[in-house]
């Protein structure tokens, strides 16, 4: 009976999860609900992050970084607890053999899948960094959480691989949108940074979820991030020109910062005294930092905020400036985890700053206003570290409601855009991924590309001769017109080489003669674990028809042929794209 009961529970769900596979209202109404929970995650982080800043430096919320001074430095003490925190968590996932996963590397390579134990590795460690002092953004752990969540539903659900990243991305950037009040935002979010593309199939899903996770923070009583402009302007083609060169100015620091984060990285590692101390030494360096301005603690929110309503002097704006670059590269090149999100948004924001008052001040007769170029600046400078130049136009037009100044806003996020792909070809995340030997340019899907091998595309069926075999005996094994080629192994059975059946076949050749100087590449094999983008490379270099497919011991796997490699790679292209739109 019990047996019954069981079958009959697991009919059911396989026949709902067809029902959600197939019933695009079905999916969309999968996607609120990843939105929804989403929403709900992100403001738990918000407050457990904020409680540890309101426990060990006695603030409220976004308030740590508009501090005008440190009055009892003792608190600062919190930034190296944070690094011990850090330390100790690390020698609880020693036993872990590889890296978290986050939503932008899974969308890419794993078709959406993320397993739940990074998602709560991930978070766990961008608030303690967060919450303790550190200058990164919660950001990176809303994406994570949100993109996770989904990613777990959608594989319970058993999704097919397309629709498994969009609803991935959905989460991820309903989080994200959460997080701003901004679900436009959050939209553009999930489709530039983590899907990767824009279709007619995901835009109401990614929608769905971006508007019910703000629908959340809104009941829950979570005020939106809303920024103050000028309430009146005339928009100018002089506007555009100046504020075009903010972004390229912006595109340029954007550069600087991910390039001075991966040369302090290499450095710290190299001090290998250090060892699992790194963050308590990171959390020690910027102890003074703080000293000097409590503007480099978190992400920024409200020393952004602070800094736009009392127009600092240019000298305090470059100090800032100096310090909270300082302070980022430190906390990440050191071990504390998250974003350069927010921090990027308020590095943008003193630059854009910064370019006011210094043309207002060159006596040129040019007048910008500072906050304008702030606005400017912020969209600018995070377009070139996080990407996404429509995520951050939408973010300026919903945090300020300001629709005059989207076009400025847009222009000069394109320009940084391309300029950085230009000159670097990464963003923040995605240059992370190389360094660590991942070749992620985008979150478009690559998994397939990675996952199409030459042991997954070699023929096992190849006919093998000994290196001492004779043209007589080759010609009795091979007969002509039954294979055009034949690999020649050693006694060890190890690669010696390829032996075309037609020249061996060639009357003109002494029947006792040995086939062994007819071999050819024989210094050319494929790698089982190279995958297609390489192998068609490599047929083009060798000139050849076949290669072997040779283990790290020199013994032959199997055969690749160019033709049929070529082939499987043009169906995967095509299988990518009719998943893509959904034909």
């Amino acid at each position: 009976m019990r047996y019954k009961w069981n079958s009959l529970v697991r009919s059911m769900a396989v026949r709902q999860r067809r029902r959600l596979r197939e019933s695009e209202a079905a999916f969309i109404l999968l996607a609120a609900i990843s939105g929804i929970v989403a929403g709900l995650l992100t403001d738990i982080q918000q407050m457990l992050a904020h409680g540890l800043q309101e426990i060990f430096y006695g603030v409220t919320a976004n308030r740590l970084s508009s501090l005008g001074e440190i009055r009892h430095p003792w608190r600062l003490l919190a930034l190296p607890i944070g690094g011990i925190m850090l330390m100790l968590f690390a020698g609880l996932m020693k036993g872990r053999a590889r890296t978290p996963i986050d939503v932008v590397e899974a969308n890419a390579l794993h078709g959406g899948r993320i397993p739940a134990t990074d998602n709560l590795v991930i978070a766990a460690q961008t608030i303690v960094s967060n919450g303790m002092g550190s200058s990164v953004g919660l950001e990176a752990a809303y994406a994570q959480m949100g993109g996770g969540i989904a990613s777990l539903l959608g594989q319970w659900l058993k999704l097919r691989r397309n629709d498994l990243r969009t609803l991935v991305g959905a989460g991820a950037g309903a989080a994200v949108g959460a997080a701003f009040g901004a679900p436009l935002a959050g939209a553009f979010y999930a489709f530039e940074i983590v899907i990767g593309h824009y279709t007619p199939s995901s835009i109401a899903p990614v929608a769905a979820a971006a508007l019910t996770a703000v629908f959340v923070t809104h009941s829950l009583g979570v005020e939106p991030w809303l920024l103050a402009t000028t309430a009146e302007r005339t928009v100018t083609i002089g506007d555009y020109l100046l504020f075009s060169l903010l972004g390229l100015i912006c595109a340029f620091l954007g550069i600087l910062i991910m390039r001075m984060v991966t040369f302090s990285e290499i450095c710290v590692q190299g001090w290998t005294r250090l060892g699992r101390w790194k963050p308590v030494a990171g959390g020690l360096l910027l102890m003074p930092l703080a000293l000097c301005s409590p503007q480099t603690l978190s992400a920024g929110h409200g020393a952004l905020h602070l800094d736009l309503m009392l127009q600092p002097a240019l000298t305090a704006l470059f100090m800032v400036l100096a310090l909270k670059i300082a302070a980022s590269v430190i906390s990440l090149s050191f071990g504390f985890r998250g974003g350069l999100f927010f921090a990027s948004l308020f590095l943008g924001a003193l630059t854009g700053q910064i370019f006011a008052g210094l043309l207002n001040a060159s006596g040129l007769g040019i007048q910008v206003n500072a906050n304008d170029a702030a606005l400017v600046g912020m969209a600018a400078l995070s377009v070139s570290i996080v990407g996404g130049p429509m995520t951050l136009a939408l973010l300026m037009l919903e945090t300020t409601h300001d629709f005059a100044l989207m076009g400025i806003v847009l222009t000069a996020s394109l320009l940084s855009s391309a300029l950085t792909r230009e000159l670097f070809g990464y963003s923040f995340s995605t240059w992370r991924l190389h360094l660590r030997g991942s070749n992620i340019r985008s979150p478009r899907d690559i998994g397939w590309v990675m996952n199409l091998t030459a042991r997954r595309l070699m023929r096992r069926d190849w006919i093998s001769v000994p290196d001492d075999c004779t043209v007589e005996e080759f010609r009795a094994k091979v007969p002509l017109g039954s294979a055009s080629k034949a690999v020649m192994v050693d006694a060890s059975g190890r690669y010696r080489g390829i032996l075309p059946a037609a020249a061996i076949h060639a009357p003109e050749l002494e029947a006792d003669a040995r086939v062994e100087p007819l071999a050819q590449l024989s210094a050319t094999a494929l790698d089982p674990k190279t995958n297609i983008s390489a192998i068609l490379p490599l047929f083009d270099q060798a000139g050849a028809d076949d290669l072997a497919v040779v283990d790290a011991s020199g013994k032959v796997l199997g055969v690749l042929s160019e033709k049929h490699a070529r082939r499987r790679y043009f169906e995967e292209i095509e299988a990518s794209q009719r998943a893509l739109f959904g034909e």
